[in-house]
């Protein structure tokens, strides 16, 4: 049923986007004008409406005026829970850029980051005051999610106890996301944000992705990442209530999907192969019609896998911190051709190019390049992304079908050239990974004086083949694949090390 809004609130929508500009705060503000008795978030601590967010986020903003100067960065070092939500909501509508932090950086490396990015306020959870204290962060610092007492005051604490009042910054504020990793020092990704660009992308995800406003939506990459973090931001801007849970849990996951009839599920590979794992001892939940994989590679057999489980609700989105979303797949193409990205947005061109810059044909493998929609500023640090006739390089390589449908073969630092054949490890690793003996398996390159560069495989054993043979996974891959794609070392691990996106730290399994 549609719920017409009260012309006075339809007057200030308007207002809303002049005061703050393209940006969260504006978001938040528009939404609690259009649903305030709407469900906005539930979490571990119980649900807010729309109406009480833009409280909390207003009477927030108003506080840290009294702490910071306009302009100031604030970064946010938070799980996914309700004052993450509230943080940047709040900050986004005081003139200075939001700086959203990896809750897997390490104490040097948030320092580094804290330092370059000129953050003045850090609003974080208490769990990582030791990571914060031993940082050596030295602006002002503000808790998030508390657990007990703290020597910081909180959000709950600032809100409660001021009284918001109107806020008119001088420039929009932005969003600075990190590029994914935690090995170095992360990047800060800076984008031109405007209508211009947003539209057609917002345009594309409504007719590939059948998301509803007002249904639930459960939001599981962190969202201090493009991926959560974008569709925390469709749902707010839906009105649809964001389910959170600040770590990851496929049996909550289903639960709360069943419980709170929630309708779509924002999911990395990984968490995919949880839940479809998890899954053999829960009902299929009836209410699920869509589930957005993005983050890293779909590959074929989860895709297969998990559709055949959950029915045609799986769409894959691929693109990039730099670059936002290029291109989505919906469930007819991966039914169509199982591990495609999907076709490219509206208004967005995608080439594949070889070594000089050449346009390559369908079936042909080159580098991906991307212009239009999302328009990448550059690093916060300084430096871009390799630019060729106006389009951005984003560093994968991989090809279109004949019907234009993208696949991605892998990253191009990750293809390996093996006795004078490249080879890419995202296929062995699908190979391996339909077998019944192996739960997770990540393969990579390493030197070799004979070859050049070799594959090793990383594997995770399922508890139904904990007896599985380096020699018969070899043989397994021999069956399907050329010869030189036979990985020449198998190595059985408890555990592959991700990132909190879910991508496997190949620098940490070669250690």
């Amino acid at each position: 049923m549609l719920h017409p809004i009260r012309p006075d609130r339809a007057a200030r929508l308007p207002f809303q986007y002049v005061r703050f500009g393209p940006n969260p705060g504006t978001v938040g503000a528009m939404a609690a004008l259009r649903y305030p008795d709407r469900t906005a978030i539930v979490d571990e601590r119980g649900s807010l409406t729309y109406a009480e967010l833009e409280h909390r986020a207003a009477a927030l903003a108003t506080a840290l005026t009294e702490r910071i100067d306009e302009g100031d960065r604030v970064g946010v070092l938070c799980r996914n829970h309700r004052w993450f939500v509230t943080a940047v909501l709040a900050a986004s509508r005081l003139g200075g850029d939001v700086v959203l932090l990896n809750t897997d950086f390490s104490a040097t490396q948030l320092g580094q980051v804290a330092e370059r990015e000129g953050v003045a306020l850090l609003i974080h959870d208490q769990e990582f005051d030791p990571v914060v204290d031993e940082s050596a962060f030295a602006g002002q610092r503000v808790h998030a999610w508390v657990d007990g007492d703290g020597e910081h005051q909180s959000i709950d604490d600032l809100a409660a106890t001021t009284e918001p009042r109107p806020l008119r910054p001088g420039r929009p504020s932005k969003v600075i996301v990190m590029t994914s990793g935690t090995t170095g020092t992360p990047k800060g990704a800076r984008h031109d944000i405007s209508l211009a660009s947003m539209i057609p992308a917002g345009l594309t995800h409504l007719m590939r992705v059948p998301l509803r406003s007002g249904a639930p939506i459960v939001v599981g990459p962190p969202m201090f990442h493009v991926l959560g973090f974008a569709y925390a931001s469709v749902a707010l801007g839906m009105g649809m209530p964001l389910i959170l849970f600040r770590r990851f849990d496929p049996v909550q996951v289903l639960e709360a999907i069943e419980d709170l009839q929630a309708e779509a599920l924002v999911a990395v590979p990984v968490m995919l192969q949880r839940v479809l794992d998890a899954a053999d001892d829960h009902s299929t939940p009836a209410s699920l019609q869509v589930v957005v994989c993005g983050g890293s590679a779909l590959l074929p057999h989860l895709s297969e896998a998990f559709t055949s489980r959950f029915g045609d609700v799986l769409h894959n989105l691929y693109g990039a911190t730099e670059t936002g979303w290029a291109t989505i797949a919906t469930p007819e193409d991966l039914r169509a051709a199982p591990g495609t990205v999907g076709r490219p947005s509206y208004r967005l061109t995608i080439k594949i190019l070889d070594p000089d810059g050449r346009e390559l044909p369908a079936g042909e493998v080159g580098e991906i390049h991307t212009g239009g929609g999302l328009r990448f500023a550059g690093y916060t640090g300084g430096g871009g992304k390799a630019v060729r006739d106006g389009l951005t390089s984003t560093g994968d390589l991989g090809h279109f079908d004949d019907e234009g449908r993208l696949f991605i073969d892998g990253r191009a630092d990750d293809m390996i050239v093996s006795g004078g054949e490249n080879v890419f490890p995202a296929e062995v690793e699908d190979l391996l990974g339909g077998h019944p003996g192996v739960a997770e398996v990540a393969v990579t390159g390493v030197d070799d004086e004979a070859f050049g560069q070799r594959l090793v495989a990383y594997v995770v054993r399922t508890e139904a083949a904990p007896d599985v043979t380096e020699d018969a996974l070899k043989a397994y891959v021999k069956r399907h694949l050329a010869r030189y794609k036979v990985p020449r070392d198998v190595h059985f691990v408890d555990e592959l090390p991700r990132t909190s996106t879910g991508k496997v730290r190949s620098k940490a399994l070669r250690s």
